[in-house]
Parts: C-alpha cells; structure tokens; sequence
C-alpha cells in the first residue's frame, strides 16, 4: 500500500534539461524528520548525541571466478562515456551488488549519479536506494531521501526505522514511528503498513529506551488485530519482557504461539537465565525434550550456562552435553564454548579439555578463555602458562586481565617476557 505524506514534500528529482556533462546538484531538505506531534512520550534521560564519524571505504574483499570483473564506478563511467541513459533495470542490479558489498563509498557514488540522471524514480526503485544507503551505513544520505520521498510504503518507512535502530538513534525510530502513525492513522487502522520488521526495531528501541508503556501499547494493539501468532514477533516480545523482568507476561505470549517453534523457547530460557532462576532453566530443557521441541546452538549455550551455576558437580551439565551429541551441535563453537566454561567451572578440567582439543575452529578465542579461566579457577599455573604460550603461537593475543591472572597463579613474573 503506497502512502502519501501529510505534508508538501519538494519533488524528488528534477528532469535533467542540460547537457550531461554540467554540473548540477540535488536540494538538501531543511524540515526535520518529523514535524507532528509524538502521541507516546519518550522517556526523560540524558540525551546520546552520536557523532556520525566520515564515510571510511571497505576492505576490498578477495577476488574470486564469481567476482564482477569491473566495478560500480567502471559500469557508470563507461555508460556517461557513450551518452547511454542508464536504464532502470541496471541501477537496480547495481543498487543489489553494493548492497551484497557493502560498499559506502559506492552507494554515495551511485546516490549521487542517480539523483543527476533523468530518470523518473518509482517507490519500488526508491525503496532499494534507500535500503542499499541505510545497509551500507549511509545514513544521513538515505535520510535525505527519506525526506524527499513523496510516497512511502511498509517497506520505506521499515528501512528507515531499522537504519535509525542499527547507528543507536533509537529516539529517531520511535519519533518515526509516530510520524508513520500520524501519516497513515490510527494504529489499529494500518496493520497493513506495519510489518513485523518494523515492529521488531520499535521494540528494540522500546529495550534501549525502557520504554515498557510503548511496548505493552503494542502488544495490545497485536492482540486487538489477533496478530500475536507471529513467530518473530512473539518471540521479542518474550524478550521484550524478559529485559523488564515481567516473566509472567512473557510466558502469557508464550501460550500464544505454537509450542514447536525453537526462537520462543529459547527467547524463554534466556530471560530465565537472565534472572538466574537456573532451576526454570532446566525445568523449561526437559520440557523441551519431552515435547519434542528442536534446539539450537543458543538453547544449549544458555542451558549449560544454567547448569554452571548449579551445585550439582556437573551432573546436569553432563546430561545436556549428552543431548547435544545427540543432535550432532556438540561441536559448534557456541556450545563447546558453554561447555569447556560449564566444566571448567566444576573443576572438570579433562573432560573441559576433551572438548576444547575436539574443537574445529583453533581460531575461537572464546574457547580459549573459557579454557585458560578453568585453569585459573582451579590453581593450575603451569597449564595455564602453557595455554597462554599456545595461544601466542596460534597468533592469538591473551587479554591484559587474563595474563595478569595467570602471574597471580604463578607467582612469577617470568610470564611478563612473552609481551616482548
């Protein structure tokens, strides 16, 4: 659905009437993003000024056989070269590849020689330019578009909204979202424009914020619609109330949705863990496995979080490692992580180095940690000296506070020569 603005906008592009090679230049909008009065009050907090650093160029990433072989700039110089009117289907596909480069510069480049072209932006065509800018981190420019667009849809409003949640202005998504109100009506009107994607980023903004009233005012404004069956959508909001420590209405979401999705049981397990009821945590596992319910890497890590807190010796954590063999994730690098941490913790240090030694990516500094700490914990120095030497031949470097722990193991300073 195409929404039009309350409010007179500029036109967007102007019809190109001089030769090509002149120069011209696009009208900056002086109004601010919104105008119209916030129907939700912000909360009062020390306000955040982000300074939005100057647009710095990638990594080039490594060429290979499926690489373009010219770039962005190469296709639009010899385009102005030949006097070829760029058609809409190649700004398109080059509006995909910066996308998939993430290329700032570029998006600037293309922004910039598409604004000069003469051709007659549609909504679908401006919705990709304003994803391609707010996915590369252009986000002034893409709020420059923003303002300029006569016409906004869903998807306009949502890339702007998720570009404001992503650079932490997230005062900027909700009084967006507000504007977005104001311009297509009620909310309990507009269930068409709002898509869960939008409704995702307010709600993270509402977390950042503790804005828990805008949150519940959403909430109910899903349950009005009869839209709480959203798997996405539920599970964020279990989140969402988790973060306030409402587990009572994060569990009443819970009974909401279908009880074999794997993101709302373990958005559940997460809040226990947050509020370490580490009992609920296990009690919630084995109601997953009598269920039937699949995990996944980040079920497993937060319960084997839970379990090294218990006081059991690793009974539990031991039972859950034994599930995770079972569905073939005990070699994921969350969970050997959890794992080496959980056995760690009940000075389990062989069965901690079974799986450290088992693990795949030599790279996982986490894992490292995770082992060098159980070593720590327990008064092993010289283990944990030697972890510290292996690490520095993998080419990874110790944080400060580790090796500093490790000379208090010790008791030596002799350690101090490996940051020569």
């Amino acid at each position: 659905m195409e929404v039009t603005s309350s409010y007179p906008k500029p036109p967007l592009f102007h019809t190109n009437t001089t030769p090509r090679n002149s120069k011209k230049s696009l009208p900056i909008p002086t109004h601010p993003i919104s105008n119209t009065s916030l129907q939700f009050q912000l909360p009062l907090h020390k306000p955040h000024y982000k300074i939005h650093q100057p647009i710095k160029p990638q990594p080039k990433k490594t060429t290979n056989a499926s690489s373009p072989s010219c770039t962005i700039s190469d296709v639009l110089r010899l385009m102005d070269s030949l006097g070829i009117d760029i058609p809409v289907d190649t700004y398109v596909s080059l509006f995909k590849e910066c996308t998939e480069f993430r290329d700032p510069l570029k998006a600037v480049e293309l922004y910039n020689h598409i604004c000069k072209s003469d051709v007659v932006p549609t909504l679908p065509l401006l919705n990709r330019l304003l994803l391609m800018l707010v996915s590369c981190g252009c986000f002034e420019h893409a709020r420059q578009l923003f303002d300029k667009m006569r016409m906004r849809n869903s998807k306009s409003w949502a890339a702007m909204i998720a570009g404001c949640v992503e650079n932490g202005e997230y005062e900027g998504a909700l009084r967006l979202f507000m504007e977005m109100q104001s311009e297509v009506g009620n909310l309990c009107k507009c269930g068409d424009v709002i898509d869960d994607g939008i409704l995702v980023c307010v709600l993270k903004a509402c977390v950042e914020l503790m804005n828990l009233e805008l949150g519940k005012q959403i909430h109910g404004w899903l349950l009005r619609l009869g839209n709480c069956e959203s798997l996405a959508l539920s599970s964020f909001l279990i989140k969402f109330y988790g973060e306030f420590g409402y587990l009572e209405s994060a569990d009443n979401v819970f009974d909401h949705v279908p009880r074999c999705n794997t993101v709302v049981w373990t958005a559940r397990i997460g809040n226990l863990c947050k509020e370490e009821e580490f009992e609920g945590v296990l009690r919630i596992f084995r109601e997953m496995v009598r269920e039937g319910v699949k995990k996944n890497s980040f079920t497993f890590s937060s319960v084997l979080k839970a379990c090294g807190k218990l006081s059991d010796a690793g009974c539990c954590g031991r039972q859950v490692h034994a599930s995770s063999v079972k569905v073939g994730l005990d070699t994921d690098g969350y969970v050997q992580c959890s794992l080496i941490d959980m056995y760690g913790k009940y000075g389990l240090l062989r069965d901690a180095l079974r799986v450290f030694n088992a693990r795949e990516d030599k790279s996982n500094i986490a894992c490292w940690n995770a082992m060098l700490m159980g070593f720590i914990q327990h008064g092993c120095g010289v283990e944990a000296m030697k972890l510290l030497y292996e690490m520095k031949e993998a080419g990874l470097q110790p944080h400060e506070s580790l090796i500093n722990e490790v000379l208090l193991v010790c008791g030596s300073s002799n350690i101090e020569k490996m940051d020569a």
